[in-house]
């Protein structure tokens, strides 16, 4: 589901843009000769919003989900953690289809399945000149582009369920957005276990929450904690919060007055001996 041989520099700098009326050809449908095809030896980035989708429709938790159908690769010179969808060892395919019936969670299949053969890019520093465009993966091994089959580009995000994606995932891309990941400071291990932990694996996040002192370290809303409980979009947008003030040290929580004034108690005592 990716373009395999393009970088975002030659994309943003080399690709015929599209805008949301403009128009491409395409259909994609069972009779195809290369039906499935293009599920096969890819690299699909989950967001956490995919994740999310995916482990509510398999009936699994998060950790379990993680664990069976995902890789986290990090190098040496990558900043940001992502997590990767994992394909078949042997068949190198997607581990949800099948050549006969397509994608068996095609419902809640990822924003990348939802997008193809459309790509997004933007640059880094956007302008009213230079701003977020679209642009068609023509690939040899899919045939979907020689159907007579004309759509738009808002059609086909509309069609894909592409909004409901991008709505839930405006905290996650403000994330990863953040001027943080422009300087020379890289996360320490036990800061990529937290951002892993807080974006995808959201199950634990809940225990780390839930079962520690959490919340009387930090003041929170009373419903926004009921409200977190049991609505994992509710929890992970606290936990898009809770990065911001743990990894970029910004003021988005509010820490329990309780606990400044302890301290400043002890403080006071420990001066005072």
């Amino acid at each position: 589901m990716t373009e395999k041989k393009a970088n975002p520099e030659s994309i943003i700098r080399d690709y015929p843009r599209l805008g949301p009326d403009d128009s491409f050809s395409f259909r994609c449908y069972q009779s195809l000769e290369c039906f499935t095809n293009c599920c096969n030896d890819v690299s699909i980035v989950l967001t956490p919003y995919d994740i999310l989708r995916m482990k509510h429709a398999l009936e699994m938790d998060s950790s379990s989900f993680l664990e069976k159908y995902t890789i986290s690769p990090f190098t040496k010179d990558q900043k940001v953690p992502v997590v990767l969808l994992k394909m078949d060892k042997e068949t190198k395919n997607c581990p949800f289809v099948s050549s006969e019936k397509g994608c068996g969670i095609y419902e809640n299949r990822p924003w990348a399945c939802r997008m193809y053969p459309l790509g997004m890019a933007e640059p880094d520093n956007p302008t009213p000149e230079d701003r977020r465009f679209y642009f068609l993966m023509k690939e040899d091994i899919c045939l979907g582009h020689n159907e007579d089959h004309s759509i738009t580009v808002s059609e086909w995000i509309t069609e894909q369920g592409i909004e409901e994606y991008d709505a839930y995932g405006t905290p996650f891309k403000e994330l990863m957005l953040h001027s943080f990941w422009n300087g020379e400071e890289a996360l320490k291990p036990e800061q990529i276990d937290m951002y892993h932990m807080a974006c995808y694996d959201l199950d634990r996040f809940r225990r780390f929450v839930f079962e520690t002192r959490f919340f009387q370290l930090f003041d929170v809303d009373e419903d926004r904690i009921e409200a977190m409980r049991n609505n994992d979009m509710e929890l992970s947008d606290f936990a898009m919060q809770w990065l911001k003030f743990s990894l970029f040290k910004e003021q988005s929580m509010k820490i329990n007055r309780s606990v400044i004034e302890s301290k400043l108690g002890n403080g006071v005592k420990n001066g005072a001996k």
